[in-house]
């Protein structure tokens, strides 16, 4: 057993949280499973973590939650979310991409209002820690006023989530984005402007003082200006973030990036020396050799997105290529509308069942695997620290019921719970060493108002759009 903290005149150790007798997958480097085991809870950090009997022996807490029958683990990393698509789930059926962004997710995007986004980012929020999503990467790019993105981040924030709100940039319209389509609507700034309101959001919601930070996230590395792209980087160093980006996620990403520059994305950020660990990647598909060595090279993250991908015909990531590079790669539900469900068992099984066909190869990756890039290697993509339970780490949890009958018998914990729990199976969240998620319900959120509102706010958006003559085409 590890264990830090002072004890009482009791001789017993005090915390918190007492998390007991469950099947405790830490995650750790030696993937060690305590069956039973225990975690104690202080303040917003882990105290302590071990075989049941040694860790209930010498801790005394406010709160002992007997987790039998359960599985103890830390809470999943999104590392590539749009909350505010949550209120067009459903929408925009068998389209690949770029249809599905022209006819479907820009005209929905443009229609947004800061209300919109707001109750939008909310009912995501909740759907995420109702699954034992405790950070989440949200790209959000409707609308991109300060005054949204900073109210995002607070209503991501006070749903009990940690993470952060990557504020989608265009700036200037390229030739790239002309000739493929993209609506002069969604140009509301120029280069600069986008990249100075996004300075100000981070000034006003400096990094590090809250669980929610700012990040300049231009919207695609295919289309968008080149200065954007170095501008955000800048600022990332700056303030000492991460920055974020769509990549290579469909075919013709790397062929008209190359056909207007002479060089391919992922090339051209290597060759100007903005590839890094803070460069986080979203999908990253479509990469020939010498872009997944770049990436490698430089620690850079990727956040792989395999429910989305199938979904919308994209492709398969080539992540074995990429991690034996040495990049680190998170996994990503992609949002409520491209991805349906922000439930991370599923992206899990996705992952492995995506790589497996797509080698013919069963042992192409293993459970194992995909749990800890669900969990660790978001945390280190991310720079939260999180996704795995030692002392020391931050208390960000899942507990998850494994007494129903798809998971029994137990016979492999991380085995079961990747291949046969769902995200309806968590009973717990905890962030922050808070508990924001039991009893079915959010505790810090109104749920039955929430989805009130969202219900109509959608049935509005969608009229607005001009979506009501598109969704019998959508059906057939």
């Amino acid at each position: 057993m590890h264990a830090m903290h002072p004890s009482d005149s009791t001789g017993l150790l005090q915390c918190d949280l007492l998390l007991s007798g469950g099947r405790v997958v830490t995650v750790d480097g030696r993937r060690n499973v305590y069956e039973p085991g225990s975690v104690a809870v202080s303040g917003n950090r882990i105290v302590a973590i071990g075989p049941a009997g040694e860790v209930d022996a010498q801790w005394q807490a406010v709160r002992t939650v007997d987790c039998r029958g359960r599985a103890v683990l830390p809470g999943f990393v999104d590392g590539h979310s749009h909350l505010f698509q949550s209120l067009a789930r459903g929408l925009g059926e068998g389209l690949s991409i770029w249809p599905w962004l022209c006819e479907f997710m820009w005209p929905y995007a443009i229609a947004f209002d800061p209300e919109d986004a707001r109750v939008a980012a909310t009912l995501g929020a909740v759907e995420a820690l109702r699954s034992g999503i405790t950070t989440v990467v949200d790209n959000h790019y409707a609308p991109t006023d300060p005054d949204t993105v900073l109210a995002v981040a607070r209503a991501v924030e006070s749903a009990g989530l940690r993470g952060a709100v990557a504020r989608g940039m265009l700036g200037r319209k390229t030739a790239v984005a002309a000739a493929r389509g993209l609506p002069d609507a969604l140009y509301r700034y120029s280069t600069q402007e986008e990249l100075d309101l996004t300075r100000d959001c981070m000034q006003r919601r400096p990094p590090r003082t809250s669980m929610v930070e700012i990040w300049p996230a231009p919207l695609n590395l295919s289309y968008v200006d080149q200065d954007l792209v170095r501008g955000a980087v800048e600022l990332a160093a700056e303030f000492g973030t991460r920055w974020h980006t769509h990549c290579s996620e469909g075919a013709k990403d790397p062929a008209s990036y190359l056909e207007a520059y002479g060089v391919r994305p992922v090339e051209w950020l290597a060759r100007e020396g903005l590839l890094d660990e803070r460069a986080t990647l979203a999908h990253a598909v479509w990469l020939d050799d010498a872009e997944v060595k770049h990436i490698g090279e430089r620690r850079a993250g990727v956040s792989h997105n395999p429910v989305s991908n199938a979904y919308l015909a994209s492709g398969v990531m080539r992540l074995r290529a990429l991690r034996d590079a040495g990049a680190v790669v998170s996994l990503g539900t992609d949002g409520p509308s491209a991805g349906h469900r922000q439930d991370m068992f599923e992206v899990m099984k996705q992952t492995l069942f995506g790589q497996r066909q797509h080698h013919l190869d069963p042992s192409a990756a293993r459970c194992e695997e995909a749990l800890e890039l669900a969990t660790r290697e978001g945390g280190k993509y991310t720079g939260t620290g999180t996704g795995t339970l030692a002392v020391g780490a931050p208390a960000d949890l899942a507990v998850v019921a494994l007494d129903r009958p798809h998971l029994r018998p137990v016979h492999r914990t991380v085995a079961t719970l990747v291949y046969s729990a769902r995200g309806s199976d968590v009973e717990m969240t905890i962030v922050d060493g808070r508990v924001v998620f039991e009893d079915d319900r959010c505790v810090l959120v109104d749920e039955t108002a929430l989805l009130e509102e969202a219900q109509e706010r959608a049935e509005r958006l969608v009229r607005r759009a001009g979506f009501d003559a598109l969704r019998s085409s959508w059906q057939h």
